[in-house]
């Protein structure tokens, strides 16, 4: 079963996905296997703990170029997440402050040079330049510092291709008319999503060291990625 087979049948059942895989890996990471390891890893709807990061490639309309995942491999450690800026339940701001967090502490501490920070949209409809400017602005983003890129990709097609198909996120839209309870008062007119939240952290080789399922603690994302970072 492929992952996003796996991910269409798991929708239905589970809210949440549990990273971690059984007996892979360990040479190829910093950070011990999660306690959480819930499956195996190839039964896993997104790539696990100590498994290889897919590479995709993307638009980075902020600065107006191609930016491949690969570029970083031995260079940088990757912190990666999928949101869409008009967002109604919080969650999408919540892991972007995950990000923004990362970013001002590895800007207080040195390390911004040996990070990534990669914030790709599943809307690109409404997701444009302009709109990524704008909420990276209301969350606090600093693009003067080193490493952070929003990407979005060319076309819904593209968004389901490399989210869902390749890093196994996945996610429904929801029209205005079928919006009800937290999204209630979205705006009229305005669909909104259902989607997985899941983070990636990845190490310079190109490993996921954590796959976090939902809004991670900020705390844990920074303690695991400054072992990662020091390694």
């Amino acid at each position: 079963m492929d992952r996003r087979t796996y991910l269409q049948a798991a929708a239905t059942t589970a809210g949440a996905f549990v990273a971690g895989c059984v007996g892979r890996g360990a040479g190829n990471t910093t950070l011990e296997k999660p306690e959480d390891q819930g499956a195996d890893s190839e039964d896993l709807p997104y790539p696990a703990y100590g498994e290889e990061f897919p590479e995709s490639t993307l638009p980075d309309p902020l600065r107006d170029r191609e930016l491949s995942t690969a570029e970083f491999e031995d260079e940088r450690v990757v912190l990666m997440t999928f949101i869409y800026t008009r967002c109604p339940d919080g969650i999408c701001p919540a892991l972007t402050q995950v990000l923004r967090h990362a970013q001002a502490d590895a800007t207080e501490n040195g390390y911004s040079n040996d990070l990534a920070l990669l914030a790709t949209t599943f809307d690109p409809e409404r997701d444009t330049a302009d709109a990524l400017r704008e909420y990276g602005e209301q969350q606090g983003v600093d693009y003067e510092a080193e490493g952070w890129h929003f990407l979005r990709p060319e076309s819904e097609e593209r968004a389901r291709e490399v989210v869902t198909d390749t890093y196994g996120v996945e996610y429904q839209r929801i029209d205005p008319e079928e919006l009800e309870g937290d999204h209630s008062d979205h705006d009229m007119g305005e669909y909104a999503f259902n989607h997985y939240p899941i983070t990636y952290l990845v190490n310079r080789g190109g490993y996921v060291e954590r796959a976090y399922a939902g809004v991670p603690e900020v705390s844990r994302v920074i303690d695991d990625l400054s072992t990662v970072v020091e390694d």
